[in-house]
């Protein structure tokens, strides 16, 4: 499968598992899965074709881990590309629950974000917009890349632990970004 090819097919992903699912037909469960040959056929329905070894591919290879295929009954099957359900990782605009325990953070997280929005962050902290959840990352060098998405990119270092210690939770996600509901401005430590 080319690049161009495992790009759009993930960018389809990310817009009906994460954002409009509805767009084709597909009704989400309360955890964000739907079952492969589902996705599949509204796909094929809605004019954008591609095979379960297409979408295989596009899960493994992905470097952000944003998808994750499994069995939807407990076999024993091993999570990865052999399941028979798909859902999102994290990133959703629809109401789901990812049912992701608390779990205890690192000291600092970080987050990559623009220059244009740091007046706002300042003042605000970090809010989740139109997403569930704040998302943060485990190194510098992803929250940049992350960043670098809207622009010139500027890393916030989180006291993840304070925040943690204060009572705040996080949760992580399959792909390793650290989820919090908002991140207030005490706890960023920025430069002036």
């Amino acid at each position: 499968m080319d690049e161009r090819r495992t790009v759009k097919v993930s960018k389809y992903l990310s817009k009906h598992l994460r954002h409009q699912p509805e767009r084709i037909g597909l009704t989400l469960d309360e955890n964000g899965w739907v079952p492969v040959e589902e996705l599949l056929r509204a796909a094929a329905r809605h004019g954008f074709a591609f095979s379960r070894a297409e979408l295989d591919h596009v899960v493994a290879a992905n470097d952000k881990r944003r998808f994750t295929i499994e069995s939807g009954v407990e076999d024993g099957t091993e999570d990865g590309v052999e399941g028979d359900r798909i859902r999102a990782n994290q990133g959703h605009t629809v109401t789901v629950d990812l049912d992701l325990p608390p779990a205890e953070p690192p000291a600092y997280l970080y987050h990559g974000t623009v220059a244009r929005v740091m007046d706002a962050i300042r003042a605000e902290g970090l809010r989740p917009m139109a997403r569930h959840h704040v998302h943060l990352s485990p190194d510098q060098e992803t929250a940049t890349r992350v960043g670098a998405r809207r622009g010139r990119p500027l890393v916030l270092t989180v006291d993840a632990g304070a925040m943690h210690r204060a009572g705040h939770v996080f949760r992580v996600s399959a792909n390793g970004v650290w989820l919090a509901d908002a991140v207030p401005p005490q706890f960023l430590l920025l430069r002036d």
